[in-house]
């Protein structure tokens, strides 16, 4: 997150400097000519989602939608350029944003203003003293009350984390280090801590006309829908992503078939947040064929789906830090039937936990209940499953641990450095001093020993600037391997004298390996799926061949009949069922072919096809029938599989829910039925309905017709959310339910997620 130069959009045309044109790889498109009428309110589609409108008579370029790495598209589409005025290079881009109605859509995130907010004050110049572009005139985020002042308090807590030394106490930090800490901070940001609102202006938007600046107006036509007005003229702008569609990554990645091997780091990304054609720095720690992240870059599920890898196989991620190109992935990570195992320290937990819960507008203790909290404690090996890890302290904007892990082999210890963010040694210097707001020169020169700490592969950021680190510090780092990263630019000479490069997918070995993972991680998942079995029986059913698929392969088709059962034992697969609308990522041991071993081959059944080079095991109908019948389980199977392949069928159940999950889910839902126009009692407690034939309607308290709910959708999620909600529910025709009554169904992250995005979405209604 450099400070680099900027540019404004208000201005004329510019001159566009070579760079940039060789940056797009295409003609530069420059801003419009002033006083041209047809260049006002014009709209381009950037991407799925997300629109540019442009009015250069009004001075006002706004970006309609902010999902992760909009900047990266901005650039590629050549609405942020680099150009040349005065003698001062900078930006262009948008100086407004209008914000989405609902913060996710599709399983994401629509509002990720963090970057795009920096673009504008710092590499635009609208922050910068006696830049060309600070006019008095402050970058302007539009939409709902609600967004609107989540995205304030998100953006407070992304450039800061914790803003006081209370908060810091609060983690457990000892009074003397968090005084240290906070002059850290307090140094980044030029002395004092400032609220969005200093910087940047707010347009609370409703169903009444709003005027915007210079005779531009706005107003709220639909969800997510608004249409701009200007000079008698207008514009709907639509920022509703299509059903099955997701937010896209700037960049193409090739697809990889990965070995896990004992012990190694994948790497799945060398860019920064600013880079249009590289996923921002992250790695994969692989070991005992278990898998780790290590921070939740955006477009994790793009950048692991590449890799092979479905997020059902993740075991848990490792964060150095809030900054949203380590940040903005969380909510894939939510695409998961199980909580991840979260990794940090208490000190960069909970700078995440208040950015995610300002985000999502909700209280800070519901974020375990996405994820399964595990504490590391600073400057010590903290040890989990085999892998040792050790936090360093890292000088940062906001609260940041470096991460450096090691696993023994038969000739020691075998280490990896993960420096993501580090300050440079020069920036460091300046911070030292004798007054009550410097750094004792010893504290400093601790710092500076930790960052050359030996490791056998070590990845640093070289991103420069007035946060990040520099090549030059580590010239005579002692690692074995190092690794330059967390740029959006190509190595220089020197650099190449100092440290390696990497790319996408590539694989260090640290300690290989000797066995096949898959099969103990299938015998695991089976164990679970049928407790009452026998382990010898279990191992007998696992006597199956694994089959490789490449990416796009379709494994089973609707009408192909089959003569085995399939197991998703690795990577990715999707569900597509035309009837029902449904293209869902199936999770880690999900069973394909189970309707036809049972002989109730359906007019519904689905295609599956492989999103990435996956894995497969088959069982013959021959021993998976003796499996069943030896253990006295085979009617009781077959009517959880026909409750599961329905529930499999539907966008909430369908995606990532394990088999297990799914399972229970079966056991605990009942059939009900009602006739047309019957209004469903309210129960007194929680319980969601699917509806499976037919038609129920979502009213509000005056009786009109919020949302018609139809085969494979769901009701009764407010709920969960609500103790006394204010809908009703009448049937539109005779209807067919399941009503579901786990009680801990919340405890699914997948679930969780989507009943909450639709709960938010409905209430907007």
């Amino acid at each position: 997150m450099k400070a680099k130069g900027a540019a404004s959009s208000t201005l004329p045309k510019e001159k566009v400097t070579d760079s940039a044109a060789s940056a797009t790889n295409k003609e530069p498109i420059v801003q419009p000519l002033r006083g041209v009428d047809e260049d006002n309110l014009v709209t381009i589609q950037v991407t799925p989602g997300v629109v540019w409108l442009q009015i250069p008579d009004a001075g006002l370029y706004i970006l309609c939608g902010s999902p992760s790495e909009v900047v990266k598209h901005l650039v590629l589409r050549g609405l942020i350029q680099t150009v040349t005025r005065a003698g001062v290079t900078y930006e262009t881009g948008p100086n407004a944003i209008l914000l989405s109605d609902s913060l996710v859509q599709n399983g994401g995130f629509a509002n990720l203003t963090e970057f795009p907010v920096l673009q504008m004050l710092y590499r635009q110049g609208m922050i910068i003293p006696g830049h060309p572009n600070n006019t008095g005139i402050k970058p302007l985020l539009i939409g709902s009350a609600v967004q609107v002042r989540a995205q304030m308090e998100y953006i407070y807590r992304g450039n800061y984390g914790l803003i006081s030394k209370e908060e810091i106490l609060a983690c457990g930090i000892e009074e003397e280090l968090a005084e240290l800490m906070m002059r850290v901070k307090l140094k980044f940001a030029f002395g004092k801590i400032r609220h969005p609102s200093e910087l940047l202006d707010a347009l609370e938007v409703g169903e009444e006309e709003k005027t915007i600046r210079n005779g531009v107006t706005v107003q709220r036509v639909g969800f997510n829908r608004y249409r701009f007005a200007f000079r008698g003229r207008d514009v709907d702008v639509d920022m509703n992503l299509p059903p099955n569609t997701n937010y896209l990554p700037s960049y193409a990645l090739g697809y990889h078939r990965i070995q896990q091997p004992y012990y190694a780091v994948l790497h799945r990304g060398e860019g920064d947040g600013w880079d249009p054609h590289r996923p921002s720095m992250a790695s994969v720690i692989m070991l005992q064929g278990r898998i780790y992240l290590i921070d939740a870059a955006p477009g994790v599920f793009h950048t692991l789906s590449a890799l092979g890898i479905n997020i059902s196989e993740v075991e848990g991620i490792f964060h150095t830090h809030g900054h949203d190109d380590h940040f903005a992935g969380l909510p894939a990570l939510l695409h998961s039937g199980k909580r991840l195992k979260y990794y940090a320290t208490p000190l960069v937990r909970a700078a995440v936990v208040k950015k995610f819960a300002a985000l999502v507008s909700m209280d800070e203790q519901q974020f375990g209940q996405f994820f399964d909290i595990r504490d590391l404690q600073f400057d010590r090996w903290n040890t989990f499953d085999g892998l040792d890890v050790m936090p360093i302290y890292s000088p940062h904007p906001t609260e940041t641990n470096i991460l450096l892990f090691r696993t023994m082999d038969n000739d020691g210890y075998k280490s990896y450095a993960h420096w993501a963010d580090i300050a440079s040694f020069h920036v460091l210097d300046k911070m030292v001093g004798e007054g009550a707001e410097d750094l004792p020169a010893a504290f400093v020169a601790k710092i500076k020993e930790q960052y050359l700490i030996k490791a056998d592969i070590k990845k640093i950021d070289i991103d420069g600037g007035l946060i990040h680190g520099k090549a030059e510090d580590f010239r005579n780092d002692p690692s074995v391997r190092l690794i330059l990263s967390h740029t959006d630019r190509p190595l220089t000479l020197e650099e190449m004298k100092i440290g390696s490069e990497t790319s996408f997918g590539a694989m260090d070995i640290l300690i290989p390996g000797y066995q096949d993972y898959l099969y103990p991680r299938a015998f695991r998942y089976l164990h679970e799926f049928f407790p009452e079995v026998d382990v010898a029986q279990i191992r007998m059913l696992l006597n199956s061949p694994i089959i490789e698929y490449n990416v796009g392969t379709i494994i089973h088709r609707s009408d192909e009949h089959k003569h085995s059962i399939d197991m998703v034992v690795s990577g990715t697969v999707a569900y597509l069922e035309s009837t029902f609308g449904v293209r869902n990522h199936l999770s880690f041991g999900s069973l394909i072919g189970v309707n036809l071993f049972f002989g109730k081959q359906k007019v519904f059944e689905g295609t599956y096809r492989a999103l990435s080079h996956c894995s497969i095991m088959r069982f013959s109908y021959t021993l998976f029938r003796a499996f069943l019948e030896n253990n006295g389980i085979l009617h009781k199977v077959e009517v959880i599989l026909d409750k599961v392949d329905f529930l499999r069928k539907t966008w909430l159940f369908g995606e990532q829910t394990s088999f297990v999950s799914l399972g229970g889910i079966a056991r605990e839902m009942t059939p009900e039925h009602y006739e047309a126009e019957e209004e469903l009692p309210l129960p007194e407690h929680p319980v969601l309905w699917l509806v499976a034939q037919g038609a129920v309607q979502i009213c509000n308290p005056q009786g009109r017709v919020l949302e018609v709910v139809r085969g494979g959708g769901f009701f009764g999620e407010s709920l969960f959310f609500e103790p006394n909600p204010a809908w009703h529910f009448r049937t539109e025709q005779a209807t067919s339910l399941f009503r579901v009554h786990k009680k801990d169904l919340l405890d699914i992250p997948i679930v969780h997620w989507k009943m909450l995005e639709i709960f938010v979405k409905r209430k907007s209604l």
